[in-house]
């Protein structure tokens, strides 16, 4: 035993204890110092894991890119700054309710006056033999996660079974799809999700999730898990076995009520903690809120009712008369792409009384939505939505407000007439709840807008908290902060950034108007400062689209992919993905490639669009494996840059017993016409030659899929994390008209999209939606489509192999060799399958600055010739076992230096980051992540806890001097 503490602290304050620190502790540590910021109370949190709270309903967004950092609530500092004792990696194993005190298992003990239970849930295993084999593994944790993503990265992994179709376990299963894994999920009822769809709600869901390539089977009764030294497959006990290299458990939760059961608190017969509307046990000095809690008979599974909780239960402790009621269970999901809410009473139809339902399938479109009406047809019961959620949040409204409903209650959904359920923001009451995971009303989103003048979008979810739970509500509070601004007579700010006071648009139409070739041109008509990441690649790619010119006469503002003409992946190396039309390759390009690939070592993949992925060049190589390639006939494949991409086909009429036309000729046809546009983002496209549709034409920018008659053209699909199925926009067109349907398309979005905006979510925000795109590209109520043609006309006729004019000319083949000195990756590489690859990412990763000693013990040392450091960019140098970036900031006439390293991830890619300031500051961007750095003092700029040294520079005669410390002094953190 290490010591016991009372419960008096200092100046007579009482001391809680939250036993946990999930999300709903960390709600009620905030709410409480909000409503105490007297600090009447000591607070004392324990925590099992390692690291702070952290959001755990995003934890599938881990295998989309976001670390612990982005996942994170709070740091350590947080707590520090509210005067809240944060005891990590501690856990509490016993209560004495008579001593009031709990014990660790550290051997501590602490006193409490109150005690307040936030254990969770932890997930439900069934008794599954083999449930302990290796490969095995639940879905729960961030620890959770890096086991699965490590064993996904084995030898021989290609399939996983997720065991479980409810919430959790589709989350399971969009996690294995991010890893590239073949994936079934398995459902031991009668459909996905059956505490919030119905059975039809459940087919459609079924039919969404298997056209992404999921493999569901419900109604499968898994009698084991098989194998010895790991996992070969799962057995049923009515159908044959299941070959799987991985199986993720995900069929519920169970309240964490443990260490409440030993102390002889009262808890369910299922489980869960027994809690009155207090949140009170029956021991009056200890609490319980979030999963562990069972209220009323309900354990609530879902993050907002903690939320909820955990705010009656600060405002208790404050000293306010409240009580908690009890929580809606409504809920608005986004599950492998597919939307899904519930509301209210959404099975009171299956009692057969007093209930009236209304529905309306769409199974062409993939939606189904479900209403049930009060008997007298007055009220709103509660409702269900599969594939298009959009109603939802006026729907809920209608309910808990027991408003009127119209005599046609299908309007709620169709509007008037079949006009469409009206998504107006203006249109919605004030005390409509906008957000659900944090109860935010248009009220609060009106009221924080109008009490700050200065008011931005991301300091309106600050300060809210709107969209920052689930995220299924920030298109909509997006769309409330332009109106409120407007209403209150503000100018809704869509400058790019702070150097140009122009939305992309305007900017387009000032660079192709004025006749503006250059960024520093523009810069001094309609700008200021020295530009950024932001504005800098933005106005590189509108000067690509007006005018057509080489990426490469633009290289300081281009963002590292264009300026190298590659794809960065991690370590710091490249991708070379060589154009395949129409996905159409000869048996000797192919062996070309295979060349390539050996002589220089390089990883291949065969990607979804048709292409052969080359992947490890230095960035020294590029030119050499180019000029290969382009020997062999191949052009660039632009999969680096905001342009084309690719037009994926099926092999069409020319081999299929099912093609109607030929696709691949077409979709050839389409590609050579579009190749190398560049545009706000990516764009892809595919020709199917069928309605079976192959080529998945229907999630592309542009989709074409072949008739007996000609052509159907669908526009503004998306697949990602968002997928949207495309638009039928013409039917049975024949190639010329819907090429001059596509010029216009293309044209009208590139000149109209804000920076970085898909089609489709450029579509979503276009006013008129679909209908309003037709009368501008097809009855040209314009006047434009003309020159719209003319216009992508001027840039097919232009086109010109970025590659090509890079292999044939040794100026631009010098640029790539500025970083010759650079290693490969800070990581290492290892072999996998035969190839190589980097060494996965960890915590150790991230490299601490290390200290220096004081700059008067260090010396000047010559590095480098001026004219060896290109204008607004950067070259990176050996010194010892370091590497030092050197950058040549003209637009400022300034020279700065700084380790290489970014600290992020630990590799040598600094000197390739684009230049820019902020605030008079001058910074660079890390080409990997974007963080953000200053040039001046190094410190981090976007992420704060990151930092890296910054030396001084001197131009001597023609020579670049930099004060540098010996290059010992390095070791561990710069090389």
């Amino acid at each position: 035993m290490r010591g016991k503490r009372g419960p008096v602290d200092g100046a007579g304050r009482k001391t809680v204890i939250v036993v946990g620190n999930g999300m709903v502790s960390h709600r009620f540590c905030e709410q409480l110092r909000n409503l105490d910021p007297g600090e009447r109370w000591r607070v004392v949190v324990l925590g099992e894991e390692s690291r702070p709270a952290y959001d755990r309903v995003a934890l599938s967004q881990f295998f989309q890119g976001r670390d612990e950092e982005d996942l994170s609530l709070a740091n350590a500092a947080w707590y520090e700054d509210r005067n809240i004792e944060l005891r990590l990696s501690e856990r509490v194993v016993g209560i004495d309710r008579q001593r009031k005190r709990i014990t660790t298992d550290k051997g501590d003990v602490i006193s409490f006056d109150r005690l307040v239970l936030a254990t969770g849930s932890a997930p439900f295993v069934p008794p599954i033999p083999g449930a302990d084999t290796p490969g095995v593994f639940v879905y729960r944790t961030i620890d959770d996660l890096k086991k699965i993503q490590a064993w996904a990265q084995h030898a021989g992994v290609e399939a996983a079974a997720v065991i479980g179709g409810g919430l959790l376990g589709l989350e399971a299963a969009k996690a294995t799809v991010d890893l590239g894994l073949e994936t079934h999920v398995v459902e031991f009822g009668e459909r996905l999700m059956p505490r919030q769809v119905d059975a039809a709600g459940g087919a459609l869901l079924a039919r969404a999730i298997e056209s992404l390539g999921v493999h569901i089977h419900t109604r499968a009764n898994t009698e084991a898990i098989l194998g010895q030294d790991q996992v070969n497959a799962l057995r049923f006990a009515e159908s044959p076995a299941l070959p799987v290299d991985m199986v993720v458990i995900s069929a519920g939760i169970r309240a964490r009520d443990e260490l409440a059961r030993e102390a002889g608190l009262a808890t369910g017969e299922r489980g869960g903690i027994v809690i009155d509307d207090a949140l009170a046990t029956n021991d009056p000095s200890i609490f319980a809120i979030g999963e562990c809690a069972i209220h009323s008979g309900t354990i609530y599974g879902l993050v907002a009712p903690g939320y909820e909780m955990a705010d009656v239960l600060a405002k208790i402790f404050a000293g306010e008369p409240t009580r908690f009621a009890g929580a809606d269970l409504s809920t608005k999901l986004k599950l492998l792409g597919v939307g899904v809410a519930s509301f209210g009473e959404s099975f009171a139809d299956e009692d057969g009384v007093g209930i009236r339902s209304v529905v309306l399938e769409d199974k062409v479109a993939g939606v189904y939505q479900k209403l049930l009406v009060s008997s007298d047809g007055e009220r709103l019961v509660g409702g269900i939505l599969v594939g298009d959620t959009d109603p939802y949040a006026s729907l809920l409204h209608t309910m808990r407000t027991g408003a009127q409903l119209p005599p046609r209650p299908h309007e709620l959904l169709t509007g008037p007439g079949g006009t469409g359920a009206t998504s107006d923001p203006d249109a919605i009451a004030d005390d409509m709840q906008v957000c659900s995971c944090n109860n935010v009303t248009k009220a609060d989103i009106s009221s924080a807008i109008s009490e700050n003048a200065e008011c931005t979008l991301a300091e309106l979810k600050q300060s809210t908290r709107a969209g920052t739970g689930c995220g299924g509500c920030v298109q909509l509070v997006s769309k409330l902060f332009d109106l409120e601004q407007k209403l209150l007579g503000r100018s809704v700010d869509g400058s790019i950034c702070e150097h140009f006071a122009f939305t992309r648009k305007q900017l387009f139409q000032i660079v192709r108007l004025g006749r503006i070739e250059t960024f520093d041109a523009l810069l001094e008509s309609h700008g200021a400062g020295s530009g950024c990441e932001v504005c800098r690649p933005a106005v590189a790619s509108i000067l690509a689209t007006t005018w057509n010119d080489m990426v490469l006469d633009h290289a300081a503002i281009q963002d590292t992919n264009d300026r190298y003409l590659a794809n960065i992946q991690r370590g710091g190396t490249y991708s070379v993905v060589p154009r395949v039309p129409g996905g159409e390759i000869t048996p000797r390009k192919l062996i070309v490639l295979g060349q390539v690939a050996e002589n220089f070592d390089l990883y291949c993949k065969i990607t979804g669009g048709q292409r052969i992925d080359l992947l490890g060049a230095r960035a020294d190589q590029l030119p050499s494996i180019w000029e290969a390639l382009v020997a062999a006939g191949f052009e660039s494949g632009h999969a680096y840059g905001k342009a084309m991409r690719t037009v994926k086909s099926c092999v069409g009429s020319t081999w299929c017993r099912y093609g109607v036309q030929d696709s691949t000729g077409f979709a050839i046809r389409v590609e050579e016409r579009y190749r190398g546009l560049r545009s706000p983002h990516k764009l892809k496209s595919a020709v199917s030659g069928c309605t079976r549709e192959c080529a998945e034409a229907q999630n592309k920018d542009f989709g074409i899929i072949a008739t007996e008659n000609g052509w159907n053209l669908h526009l503004c699909g998306n697949g990602g994390s968002t997928p949207r199925h495309g638009d039928l926009f013409a039917t049975n067109i024949d190639e010329e008209t819907l090429l001059a349907y596509v010029d216009r398309f293309l044209m009208f979005y590139i000149q109209t999209a804000k920076p970085l905006q898909r089609t489709a979510r450029w579509l979503e925000e276009l006013e008129g939606g679909i209908e309003y795109l037709k009368r501008v590209v097809i009855d040209d109520v314009l006047n434009i489509a003309e020159q719209l043609e003319e216009d992508m006309q001027k840039l097919v006729d232009s086109y010109a192999c970025e590659w090509a004019a890079v292999v044939n000319d040794s100026e631009r083949r010098a640029q790539f060799g500025l970083h010759r000195e650079t290693g490969a990756t800070q990581s290492g590489l290892i072999r996998e399958r035969g190839q190589k690859r980097p060494k996965d990412w960890s915590d150790e990763d991230s490299v601490s600055t290390p200290q220096l000693p004081p700059e008067s013990e260090w010396s000047w040392v010559r590095m480098a010739r001026v004219d060896e450091v290109p204008p607004d960019g950067g070259k990176s140098l050996r010194y010892g076992a370091t590497q030092i970036a050197i950058f040549n900031f003209a637009n400022r006439g300034k020279w700065y230096a700084t380790q290489n390293v970014c600290p992020h991830r630990g590799d040598a890619v600094l000197a390739r980051g684009l230049l820019g300031c902020h605030d008079g500051e001058a910074k660079v961007a890390c080409p990997m992540h974007k963080k953000t750095f200053s040039l001046e003092t190094g410190k981090g700029l976007s992420d704060p806890a990151l930092q890296i040294h910054a030396f001084p520079v001197e131009i001597r005669s023609d020579d670049v001097w930099v004060k540098l410390p010996s290059p010992d002094e390095f070791a561990g953190g710069c090389a």
